[in-house]
C-alpha cells in the first residue's frame, strides 16, 4: 500500500492559515453565521432563545454549532447559571470586542459596494 503524503490539502491549508494573518482572521469569523452572531451579541449578553429569535433563518442546531465554535475560538463566553430551569448566557469576550470596529468597516464597505455587485450580474 502506498504511503500517504504528509502534505495533504488540509495540512497545507492549516499551515497557510497560521502563516497568513488575514487568512487566520477570516477563518475565525468566516462562514454564514459567525459574524451575524457576534454582531447580535455586540449590545450585551443574550440567551440562546433570544439569539435564535434575532437571527432569521438559523436553525437551533446551526446556532448551537456556531456558538460552540465561537466559544472554542475564544470569541464568545458562555455562562451557565445554577438555576432551575438552567439559564445560559452568551456574550462577547474582550478579543471579540476588538473586532467591532472591523465589522463596522465591513458593513460600510458592503453599503458602498453591494449595489455595484448587483448591477454587474
Amino acid at each position: 500500500m502506498p504511503k500517504r503524503k504528509e502534505s495533504s490539502t488540509n495540512s497545507q491549508n492549516e499551515k497557510y492559515v497560521l502563516e497568513c494573518d488575514l487568512a487566520y482572521a477570516v477563518c475565525k469569523i468566516g462562514g454564514r453565521w459567525k459574524i451575524i452572531i457576534l454582531g447580535k451579541l455586540e449590545s450585551g449578553k443574550l440567551r440562546f432563545s433570544e439569539l435564535r429569535n434575532l437571527i432569521d433563518g438559523i436553525t437551533e442546531r446551526m446556532l448551537t454549532l456556531q456558538l460552540r465554535e465561537l466559544e472554542k475560538e475564544g470569541l464568545v463566553k458562555r455562562t451557565v447559571y445554577a438555576e432551575v430551569p438552567p439559564r445560559v448566557d452568551y456574550e462577547l469576550t474582550d478579543i471579540a470586542k476588538d473586532l467591532i470596529p472591523i465589522w463596522r468597516q465591513l458593513e460600510n464597505w458592503a453599503v458602498k459596494h453591494k449595489n455595484i455587485s448587483a448591477n454587474i450580474q
